[in-house]
């Protein structure tokens, strides 16, 4: 049995946000600070930089974590490697190497709770079964997520969304019915989503973080022609093609 006092309950911790088996949490003010730190904390505070945190709930459901994400754990709480075998190692390597992410995630299971590294970013929850079970994640995102999903590498639509547009061949897709919590650095009221049936959008930078898995992730000349594209002062943009949602950062994260 165990006792959590002076946490969710400060009065300089605030509750932002609770969906599934996790909790995000925000510190009003960072008081840990020194002298020679005062100012920069106090203008962060002013343009709401504050520190964040991921509270799971293991008793709602296991959790799969990005690796190095756990601060501290409390209670019957059990860490494995999410290693089912061999075969389950080698694919979930291959897939690290080709998207960026860490190749093997801790998943969490039992009945305490784990909290996750705090991180000046904002914590986005999202319900994968609102993306009709599929989501594809802009490099760096994924923060943890229930277990019950499944990652998978997912490829461009061709070669040249990676060539030409300076993006890596892969990204990371979700799959399944269960919550995903993200690390973004622009907050969910910023964010711009739309809705595609059948149509295309064309974006000027790599400013989506997540699109449905159901769209076709491209990089195309903004016009028809190389003259055009030249004349429009364009040049490539990054299209998605189909029927799902997108949501947009206002600026590219290059700017962040």
């Amino acid at each position: 049995m165990y006792t959590i006092k002076n946490f969710t309950d400060n009065d300089d911790i605030r509750v932002l946000q609770s969906m599934g088996a996790f909790t995000a949490v925000e510190y009003i003010r960072d008081l840990s600070v020194s002298p020679a730190e005062a100012q920069t904390a106090y203008f962060c505070n002013e343009m709401n930089v504050h520190k964040r945190q991921v509270i799971c709930d293991l008793s709602k459901a296991a959790v799969t974590t990005q690796s190095g994400a756990m601060q501290w754990m409390v209670g019957d709480v059990k860490a494995t490697t999410g290693v089912k075998g061999v075969g389950d190692f080698f694919g979930k390597a291959l897939r690290g190497s080709v998207t960026g992410e860490s190749a093997i995630k801790p998943e969490y299971t039992g009945n305490g709770i784990l909290v996750l590294e705090p991180t000046y970013k904002h914590i986005l929850f999202v319900n994968v079964a609102d993306w009709n079970g599929s989501i594809v994640l802009d490099d760096g995102l994924f923060l943890a997520c229930e277990s019950t999903l499944k990652h998978k590498a997912v490829a461009r639509a061709n070669f040249s969304s990676a060539v030409a547009g300076n993006e890596g061949l892969f990204n990371l897709g979700i799959n399944g019915n269960g919550i995903l919590c993200l690390e973004s650095a622009c907050p969910k009221e910023e964010l711009i989503e739309i809705t595609l049936e059948n149509d295309v959008l064309k974006v000027d930078g790599n400013m989506a973080i997540a699109w449905s898995g159901s769209l076709d992730f491209t990089v195309e000349r903004s016009g028809k022609s190389l003259i055009g594209s030249a004349a429009s002062g364009e040049g490539l943009v990054n299209v998605f093609r189909g029927t799902g949602c997108v949501l947009l950062a206002p600026v590219s994260k290059v700017r962040y």
